[in-house]
């Protein structure tokens, strides 16, 4: 809206993947704006690539790292400068001083917020062998508690955002060599459901690669906040990290020690709903800011 303000021409090119999303703005937009200040181009790679082939003074893209790249080659060619918001595999350190109860309630609400589909959800959770069992026993009582026993049941269950995206976190499933410590149902892609499943797995997983984006949560051992700092540092950074503990000077060395979008202490992707701080990512999660 501040660019319409400011009397900017904005074109929105809406994912094909969420097309109801991409017809309410078709239906939408229309009704406020003149086409000259605000357009919607619906579509997919065909209309994308022609979009790019226009000369623009900003590009704004939310999405992945393979399709970014596309984007700044095509921006490059006019020098157009880009915001780039590209998620990650959002950490999470959960060190044996932490409140687990609390801990585990507010990491299945940011996990399972619209079924793990969100850029800043946490990715996988990172914690000591003396503490994993009460944290997954913590969890699986809040999955309980927030979706009931029978998740595909629950009108608070999100579905997953299209088939494609279903079979390809069932394959990661099939793949996965990690003990399922919590598995509330049986996928089924009639309905694009996928049970909340928590996973207990090792450094090598196929979980540990991308971002998962589902409501798929692997656990790691570690063996304490070094060891889970030196992972995060090994791989790329993430768009937002998360610690959960009562010392400040874990606190203090997990900020200084990692690089992230952001870092929330004790939640997760609250740092979002405080409109005086920017957003965005780094590295491999993105570059520029919303805000």
């Amino acid at each position: 809206m501040a660019n319409e303000r400011a009397r900017n021409t904005v074109i929105i090119k809406p994912s094909e993947i969420s097309a109801h999303t991409a017809k309410a703005f078709e239906d939408i937009i229309p009704k406020y704006f003149n086409e000259e200040m605000m357009a919607v181009v619906s579509g997919g790679i065909p209309e994308s690539t022609a979009l790019l082939k226009e000369r623009f003074d900003h590009i704004l893209y939310t999405g992945c790292p393979p399709v970014a790249k596309v984007i700044m080659e095509a921006a490059s060619k006019h020098l157009t400068p880009v915001t780039l918001e590209l998620g990650g595999k959002c950490p999470v350190v959960v060190e044996d001083d932490a409140d687990i109860e609390t801990s585990a309630k507010r990491i299945v609400w940011g996990k399972w917020l619209n079924n793990g589909q969100t850029c800043l959800a946490p990715d996988y959770i990172m914690v000591s062998q003396k503490t994993k069992p009460r944290l997954l026993d913590a969890m699986r009582k809040v999955l309980v508690d927030f979706y009931t026993d029978e998740p595909k049941s629950s009108k608070d269950y999100s579905r997953i955002i299209s088939e494609r995206h279903f079979d390809r976190l069932v394959s990661l499933l099939d793949k996965t060599k990690g003990n399922h410590a919590v598995e509330l149902g049986v996928p089924d892609r009639e309905d694009l459901f996928i049970p909340p499943t928590i996973l207990d797995v090792t450094r090598e997983d196929v979980f540990m690669e991308d971002e998962i984006f589902g409501p798929i949560l692997p656990v790691m051992t570690v063996s304490g906040v070094n060891d889970a700092i030196a992972y995060i540092k090994a791989g790329e950074k993430p768009l937002a990290a998360y610690i959960f503990t009562r010392s400040e000077d874990k606190v203090k060395k997990f900020l200084t020690e990692t690089s992230s979008g952001a870092v929330t202490v004790n939640d997760v992707i609250m740092h979002l709903t405080v409109d005086t701080l920017p957003f965005g990512g780094v590295g491999n999660s993105g570059m520029g800011r919303y805000r």
